[in-house]
């Protein structure tokens, strides 16, 4: 018996390139299937507007509000009187309150208050010191000395050393003390400053003891004269 296939006819000859082509074919399938994507018609907004929505759109009115027309002017009179103006008006006749400069002016009468004013000189420079009892005799710089002298022989013979010895202070004691004479001789003003509160208060007592003394002066008249004076002794 015969053979009824064509000898020429070799399928395996393309085989492989039938199964490339068929493989191929299978991948591009299913990649498409699997990245195939499905959306919802209602969803997609493409941009287009409904006309019948907005003519549904109601739009509210403003309602115009009118002014009121203006008030009608006042009707003229119907008759204008003429009044003749018989009335004398006085005149206020204004004086100047302006001198003449040839005028003389009496100023006998005019008081002039003198102002005092409390002006304070440093002792150490003061034309005329204050002048403690005792020590009016000789000049400026004789009557400073004495008065310094005297100031201190009085504190030292007033002051209560045993004040710092009950408190339990010994070795040197320094005790600064300021005050001022006023223009009537007094002493005024006292401050001082010490170790303890209680020697400040003794010193601040002895120093008010002071004597009245001549007030300062200067250019003739008497002016406050501020004073310094240390208190230092020793246990």
């Amino acid at each position: 018996m015969e053979s009824k296939k064509n000898p020429k006819a070799d399928i395996s000859r393309n085989a492989s390139l039938y199964f490339a082509i068929g493989l191929a074919l299978m991948v591009f399938l299913s990649y498409s299937t699997i990245n195939w994507k499905v959306y919802d018609k209602s969803d997609v907004d493409i941009g287009l507007v409904s006309m019948d929505e907005l003519d549904d759109e109601e739009i509210p009115l403003l309602e115009q509000v009118v002014p009121p027309p203006p008030p009608p002017p006042p009707a003229p009179p119907e008759v204008i009187e003429i009044v003749e103006d018989e009335e004398e008006i006085e005149e206020t006749v204004i004086e100047s309150t302006e001198t003449d400069q040839e005028e003389e002016i009496d100023i006998e009468d005019l008081e002039i208050e003198e102002v005092e004013e409390d002006i304070e000189v440093p002792f150490s420079v003061i034309e005329n010191v204050p002048i403690f009892p005792g020590c009016d005799k000789g000049n400026n710089a004789e009557r400073r000395k004495c008065m310094s002298q005297k100031i201190t022989k009085f504190v030292q013979k007033e002051f209560n050393v045993n004040i710092a010895r009950n408190l339990g202070l010994y070795g040197r004691q320094r005790i600064s003390v300021i005050f001022k004479i006023n223009k009537k001789g007094n002493v005024v003003g006292v401050r001082a400053r010490a170790p303890h509160p209680n020697l400040k208060k003794e010193a601040i007592r002895v120093v008010n003891m002071i004597p009245k003394m001549k007030p300062g002066m200067q250019l003739g008249k008497a002016v406050i004269v501020p004073y310094s004076l240390p208190i230092i002794f020793y246990l």
